[in-house]
């Protein structure tokens, strides 16, 4: 760099960037054009790249521009973060456990998974329902405090996290009375032919259902798929297929949705993470969901 950095110059090109240009940008901020187009410059002369270029009658990101836009997200974020994280520090006592949830993750094991913190006295308790991919950039960001999913976090040489197990369960085929009496007749050859729900391809436990349908060699007819599993889970218990569930859950799911057992899905096992970026856990009460549950 040839001039030092200055997170007020970075300021003053975000606000350009999310503004579209340098006129608006100078209102919001109510400076001179002339101050905040200066500041802008002395920004790309200390990284020694342009970030913005015109484009009609205003301006975009160039390729650094993008790069350097998505850091002071990052940055003025936390900033705006900030106040309510003191003001919480020093009110009422409390207890903060920030958990990233896994969509795919069935809500029901989560509960059980997180049972163990919740009697905490001034327990506050934040739960983020997310993609994978996006929880585990929050938790390297120390957005959350622990990440909990069906798979173990993928090898990274940029980022460290540490995957620890919190159990497993084997899975099951549920439906309505109705649709389980029908389906109980010929299982599991009758799973070609009943309407099945199954998980979207993006959770770990589809392709082992695939597997396990490939195996036997039957050609499933399905009628629906849901990225959140207790979507799939209300559809159902509404009537319109039979879906698989973890038996980890089994008289839960029996009371919430009012759905029989058909017959085991023999083999195929969901497996549950907590994901962290500390190898040895100093959070307590994350330590607490670590101990042995399933």
């Amino acid at each position: 760099m040839s001039a030092p950095f200055n997170y007020k110059h970075l300021y003053y090109f975000w606000v350009v960037a999310k503004e579209g240009g340098i006129s608006r940008a100078a209102e919001k901020l109510d400076m001179a054009v002339q101050t905040v187009s200066a500041q802008v410059r002395e920004l790309e002369r200390s990284l020694g790249y342009a970030l913005l270029k015109p484009a009609g009658r205003g301006l975009v990101l160039t390729d650094a521009g993008r790069a350097a836009m998505q850091q002071a997200d990052h940055i003025f974020q936390l900033g705006e973060n900030l106040p309510a994280r003191i003001r919480d520090a020093v009110s009422a006592p409390s207890v903060r456990l920030s958990v990233g949830i896994c969509d795919g993750l069935p809500k029901l094991v989560v509960r059980r998974l997180i049972q163990p913190v919740v009697a905490e006295p001034h327990l506050h308790l934040l739960c983020h329902e997310g993609n994978f991919g996006d929880l585990l950039g929050d938790l390297a960001l120390h957005r959350l405090d622990v990440v909990l999913s069906d798979r173990p976090a993928p090898a990274n040489p940029n980022i460290k996290l540490y995957s620890h197990a919190l159990g497993s369960s084997t899975i099951a085929w549920y439906g309505t009375p109705t649709i389980a009496t029908l389906a109980r007749k010929d299982f599991p050859a009758c799973l070609a032919e009943v309407p099945l729900l199954l998980p979207t391809a993006h959770t770990a436990l589809r392709d082992r259902l695939d597997l396990w349908f490939e195996q036997r060699a039957l050609r499933p007819r399905v009628v629906g798929e849901f990225a959140d599993s207790a979507l799939l889970k209300t559809f159902g218990a509404s009537g319109m297929g039979v879906f698989p569930a973890a038996e980890w859950a089994h008289d839960d799911l029996l009371t919430h949705y009012a759905v029989q057992r058909i017959g085991p899905c023999d083999g195929v096992i969901e497996h549950f993470f907590a994901i962290g970026t500390e190898k040895k856990v100093q959070h307590p009460l994350v330590q607490r969901l670590l101990q042995p549950a399933l």
